[in-house]
């Protein structure tokens, strides 16, 4: 797809060529010409149709895992969530090394390639918290655990400007993508003081399906408060909040 370079902005569309305003400028394309029943049968399009097969599982996929963490997703997102959860969940079909092609999905895929994953571009956990911490799957028992042992929240949290309070989020996920089945548990820290009074020991532990036969998903937040009059407000609607997928266990 191109992009416009002249000083006319143009949307809409002129004969085969559509022109467009998205987030990453005015954008140019050509209007295809290919009927969609051909697409659909015509064996030239074999490969097209395996890859949009494919797409549509990895966007169905996405879904069922952002529905499944929603309890803090919602405050903790930025505007391409959907799109940058998509691009990797390909990733993780496509890691698929058993199924034929256009047939591979995340289950025998690498559900762990979602490891690390930031909900919030605008707010990495790795940017915003720098205690210590460690993050456990037990499979047979069915728990997911963030142990953090006492730190200073003035020393190892940083958090945007106003920021009076703060608090530590987990949410654990089993995740049956081909029924679109959730087990979720969701546990926090009490609303925090930042301030230089250490901490106590936090250990926060999410329980589901003991012996679960499907992938396993260890989610990591922190969320900013501001105190009004002895009240604590979101800080910014969490526009700050950080939310990552700190360990995944596949099956």
């Amino acid at each position: 797809m191109a992009k416009q370079r002249g000083i006319i902005k143009i949307e809409g569309t002129v004969g085969d060529i559509t022109f467009l305003k998205t987030r990453d400028g005015y954008l140019v394309k050509e209007k295809t010409s290919i009927p969609a029943q051909r697409i659909a049968t015509d064996a030239a399009f074999q490969r097209t149709r395996e890859n949009m097969s494919e797409f549509g599982r990895a966007g169905k996929a996405g879904k069922v895992l952002r529905k499944a963490i929603r309890g803090l997703l919602q405050n903790a997102k930025d505007s391409r969530v959907t799109s940058r959860l998509t691009k990797e969940m390909m990733k993780v079909i496509q890691a698929d090394a058993t199924s034929l092609r256009g047939r591979r999905n995340v289950v025998d895929g690498e559900a762990e390639i979602l490891q690390g994953f930031d909900c919030n571009i605008n707010a990495k956990l790795g940017t915003a918290l720098f205690a210590e911490y460690t993050a456990t799957i037990n499979r047979t028992a069915g728990t997911l655990a963030i142990n953090i042992p006492a730190f200073t929240p003035a020393d190892k949290i940083v958090a945007p400007a106003g920021t009076t309070h703060f608090r530590i989020s987990t949410l654990g996920a089993e995740i049956d993508f081909e029924n679109e089945v959730t087990v979720t548990d969701m546990q926090e820290s009490a609303v925090l003081p930042l301030n230089n009074t250490p901490t106590a020991v936090l250990n926060l532990n999410n329980a589901v399906t003991a012996a679960s036969t499907h992938p396993l998903f260890l989610l990591l937040g922190v969320q900013f408060f501001q105190e009004v009059n002895g009240v604590q407000y979101p800080l910014k609607n969490g526009a700050f909040n950080a939310l990552n997928i700190v360990k995944v266990e596949g099956v």
